[in-house]
């Protein structure tokens, strides 16, 4: 019998309908058969097992930026677009960019993020604690919608200073969003170029406005930094705040989304988080590993490597499947079963390294307080319909539900 071909990049996203419904069925398969996979299409090395791809990540002497990936890595390549004569970090953000403009953006955007984080705890309850009043559970509602959407928008849009009557106006992220789908359509992209234009031009007013007249947020402790001293233009401040706005949404959402599902999904894992609150970290860990927001990230190689035998020459590129890493059984005992004591093990969903994802302590904090607030609010809250398949969205490289609908 012939064996059944490698599946090729398409299949290893959520465009596939198989991978949309179980994506650890083609990711086990092919962590079992090849690791390190070079695949065609995407002209990048796919690497699924934990330790090659929590050892790229954490490699700082690695690339990001997809300028510097060879000609034949199609996939990084659509990243690249670049003016002739325009600085890097004038056009895409930290996620994108190396050292030096990436560390010297990065550091003063993390020195004030994380201070309003480190302090917003009472913030982030008055909202999930609004959002849950607003809930109409007189019937069956949909929790993404009325909850697991509006939160994280309304979080990171209050740490940013955002008026709340603007808020509407935030689901711009949605269409910016598509800067990071490589098989977006044409309209998909007339709407991503429509929403970034509108946020970059808000970001634009709002700076102007917070150096006449600062306020009590992350828009005004940014220009106070660029005032003192910080090396940051304001097209790269407007460009890091949009992409903080955006990281700050989507992920987040699917986030808490995810999480209350597996609870729902295992009752006695729901208990044990009932009997004792105190384990929410935890909870929301384990949430993070089992059903991680993103499913991958990307590295280039800087100098001659050899992975898990391949030989990898500088420009080649890596496609690092976090989802398969998270879930390998060589390091996970029983990876497939949702267990909120599992003893701790690193787990790979914000990346690592110079490039670990800068919101992880703000949707950690956002997950630890939906989830406590929303299912003491409601006790007896259950899916509306258990045996009907979820509904994933095909935003490719990203795993998240489009409706749960449950009943109070």
């Amino acid at each position: 019998m012939t064996e059944k071909p490698l599946p090729n990049f398409i299949q290893l996203t959520p465009l596939d309908p198989v991978f949309r419904a179980d994506p650890h069925v083609v990711l086990d398969d092919l962590r079992a058969r090849c690791p390190v996979h070079r695949d065609d299409t995407s002209g990048s090395f796919v690497l699924t097992r934990y330790d090659d791809v929590r050892g790229l990540v954490s490699d700082r002497s690695l690339w990001r930026d997809p300028m510097k990936a060879e000609e034949d890595a199609t996939f990084q390549r659509r990243f690249a677009e670049q003016p002739e004569g325009v600085a890097r970090s004038e056009t895409t953000g930290i996620l994108m960019l190396d050292d030096p403009d990436h560390e010297r953006i990065r550091r003063p955007l993390v020195q004030a993020f994380y201070a309003r984080v480190a302090k917003f705890r009472p913030e982030v309850e008055r909202i999930v604690d609004e959002a849950l009043d607003a809930i109409d559970d007189t019937g069956p509602f949909d929790l993404m919608s009325a909850f697991c959407v509006p939160v994280p928008i309304d979080v990171i849009a209050s740490i940013l200073g955002v008026d709340h009557e603007r808020l509407p106006e935030f689901r711009w992220s949605e269409g910016v969003i598509q800067s990071l789908n490589p098989f977006r359509t044409e309209e998909q992209t007339a709407h991503m170029e429509r929403a970034n234009e509108a946020l970059l031009a808000y970001f634009t007013a709002a700076i102007a406005e917070r150096r006449d007249g600062p306020r009590d947020d992350l828009i005004s402790d940014m220009t106070k930094l660029q005032h003192d001293g910080a090396p940051l233009s304001d097209t790269e401040l407007r460009i890091n705040l949009s992409a903080l706005l955006i990281g700050g949404n989507l992920t987040t959402t699917d986030l808490i989304g995810n999480a209350v599902r597996l609870l729902l999904l295992n009752p006695a894992e729901l208990a044990k988080l009932r009997a004792d609150p105190g384990i929410i970290n935890a909870v929301v860990e384990e949430a993070l590993r089992y059903e991680p927001p993103v499913d991958i990230t990307g590295r280039i190689a800087s100098r001659d490597l050899c992975v898990g035998g391949a030989q990898v020459k500088p420009t080649q590129t890596f496609t690092l499947s976090l989802r398969a890493a998270n879930r390998d059984p060589k390091v996970f005992d029983d990876p497939h079963r949702f267990d909120v004591s599992r003893r701790h093990t690193p787990h790979v969903a914000f990346g690592g390294g110079a490039h670990i994802c800068i919101g992880a302590p703000l949707a950690r904090l956002e997950a630890q307080v939906a989830l406590l607030r929303l299912f003491q609010r409601f006790p007896d809250l259950r899916l509306a319909e258990p045996d009907a398949p979820p509904v994933w969205r095909t935003l490719p490289f990203f795993r998240g539900l489009e409706r749960l609908d449950l009943v109070a």
